[in-house]
Formats: C-alpha cells, sequence, structure tokens
C-alpha cells in the first residue's frame, strides 16, 4: 500500500490525494506538521526527502518526490485506462509535461501568495500575485480558445490528464493568497468540469461543484 507523506492544507499534498482517489488506489496517510511545526525540515523527515518538501509517497519501498513527478508515476501504474497520462502517444505526452511545468510556476506564485497570507511567510506578495496573474492570463485564453475546438481540458486529449490535476489546487485556493479568479471565465468553468469528474474530493478551501445549470 502507498504511504503519503501529507500536510492537510498543502495544494501540492491534495493533488495526489485527488488523482488517487480517482483511481480507487487505497493509501495511508503519514501527517507532517508543516505549519507551525516545521516538521519537513526535522531530522526523520529528512532522511525520507533530503529537500525538506512536501508530498512523498513510498510505495512497497519506492521514495519519491515532488508532486508533479509522483502524478506520472500513479498515472503510469494505476491507471488501467491509460487516459491520465497516455504512454503510447509522444505529443501528448510532450503537452502533459509543458503544463506539468506550468503547475510548478502557478506553486512559484499563487501559492506563494497563499504562503505569505496564510501562514506569514516572508515573500515578495505582491511580485507572487502578479506572476499569478500572468501564469491564470495565458491559461485562461488557452482555455477559452480550446472551448471553442470542443476541447475541456487543459491538454488535447478528450479525456483530463494529469495536467488538470496538477494546475488545479493551488488555483483554486488563489483566493486565499489575495488573488481572484472573477477575471479568468474560462478557468472557472474549467474548475468546474474538474469538480464534476468521477471520484473528485474536497479539501479546506476547496468545495463540490454546485448544481448543475439547466440545459
Amino acid at each position: 500500500m502507498i504511504t503519503l507523506y501529507d500536510y492537510e492544507l498543502s495544494g501540492n499534498c491534495y493533488k495526489l490525494r485527488l488523482l488517487m482517489g480517482m483511481l480507487g488506489v487505497e493509501w495511508k496517510t503519514v501527517p507532517v506538521d508543516f505549519y507551525p511545526g516545521r516538521e519537513h525540515k526535522s531530522d526523520w523527515f529528512l532522511k525520507i526527502n533530503p529537500l525538506g518538501q512536501l508530498p512523498v509517497i513510498d510505495d512497497d519501498g519506492l521514495v519519491l518526490r515532488d508532486a508533479q513527478a509522483i502524478l506520472v508515476y500513479l498515472a503510469s501504474k494505476y491507471d488501467a485506462s491509460g487516459t491520465w497520462y497516455p504512454r503510447d502517444n509522444p505529443a501528448l505526452l510532450g503537452e502533459i509535461s509543458q503544463w506539468l511545468a506550468f503547475a510548478d510556476g502557478i506553486t512559484g506564485t499563487a501559492s506563494a501568495a497563499r504562503l505569505h497570507d496564510a501562514l506569514f511567510y516572508d515573500f515578495d506578495v505582491e511580485a507572487a500575485r502578479a506572476g499569478a496573474h500572468r501564469l491564470f492570463r495565458i491559461l485562461d485564453e488557452h482555455l477559452w480558445f480550446g472551448e471553442q475546438e470542443g476541447r475541456n481540458w487543459i491538454c488535447s486529449a478528450s479525456q483530463p490528464t494529469i495536467a488538470d490535476i496538477a494546475c488545479f489546487p493551488y488555483i483554486m485556493l488563489s483566493e486565499e493568497g489575495g488573488i481572484p479568479r472573477q477575471d479568468y471565465p474560462a478557468i472557472r468553468r474549467w474548475c468546474d468540469r474538474v469538480k464534476r469528474l468521477k471520484g473528485f474530493s474536497v479539501m479546506s478551501g476547496v468545495f463540490p461543484a454546485g448544481p448543475a445549470k439547466a440545459a
């Protein structure tokens, strides 16, 4: 069984819980007191991940760090449908990889602003917010053009991929860092579609989809 070293309020940990729930994968959790305990910098945790970062998984002795890397692993090993990370489609894998890198940019901006506001981290919050808005504008435009072509997801596949899972959490949590989403209608519609996926789960600050609108 997978062991997830987890902080309940971490968007990066949440994206793993989200995908594992959608895949029907069982896991057990080892809570790590990120704040205020800073347990991710403790001696015992640094032996697991010398970078002192969450999340980490241990799958029968295979220890992996980095949320995006773990998404690739989980989808490759546990997705029987092969749609979340389609290994037989090089072009789509390239698309997914570029959006996984984009998700890291969201973490470095929207998540940083949230850490500043909620956990009092000493970041340049205005620069973080400006960087997040720049990325949100790019994604909103990308999603809008995709909708005009009949696409619902970040990549060109007809099904969601781990790119959607990677980008979703810190966009949904952005208002906790002073980054409103009202100017990004395509992002808001995409978030609603993610929330309606089978197996979707919530975390603090991420709520279920509202009632479906009548046709």
